[in-house]
């Protein structure tokens, strides 16, 4: 099982969503990771925004849910592991200029369609769709700026 946030905020037109690019694909994801020993699962979640998106702010509620995907180990031996990550929502604060992997990825704000349309996983864009509706209660804001 790993941990993801969604990272989102609300602005002058509607909700977004901040992805981040994966480092071996350059895939929209979610910052994720695997638990934390010596913390809550919502603050691991909060830590792995930090490393990878640099993202302060407050995990506001619990789970929004799981999805499942593939998580490459190896290419060359086409090795891979199937991982579940529970989705905690994360209301952005304010985004670092320099984190740990800014060099190692890009991130973007969109809007909660199209950040939809951007990941892979079928689960996750049903949860981003649903978050972004419960958040705006029904309509998730304008689709075309990002």
């Amino acid at each position: 099982m790993q941990l993801a946030a969604l990272c989102w905020n609300e602005g002058k037109d509607g909700t977004k969503i901040l992805l981040i690019t994966s480092r071996d694909t350059g895939r929209w994801v979610l910052p994720k990771g695997w638990p934390m020993a010596d913390r809550s699962h919502a603050d691991a979640a909060l830590t792995e925004a930090w490393e990878e998106a640099g993202v302060t702010g407050t995990v506001d509620g619990p789970p929004l849910g799981r999805y499942s995907y593939d998580k490459v180990l190896s290419r060359e031996a086409d090795l891979s592991l199937r991982c579940d990550v529970e989705v905690y929502p994360l209301r952005v604060a304010k985004l670092a200029r320099k984190y740990p992997e800014h060099r190692q990825r890009q991130r973007k704000w969109f809007s909660p369609e199209k950040a939809a349309r951007k990941v892979d996983e079928p689960e996750l864009q049903q949860l981003i769709l649903a978050f972004a509706a419960r958040e705006t209660g029904g309509a998730s804001g304008t689709d075309g700026q990002s």
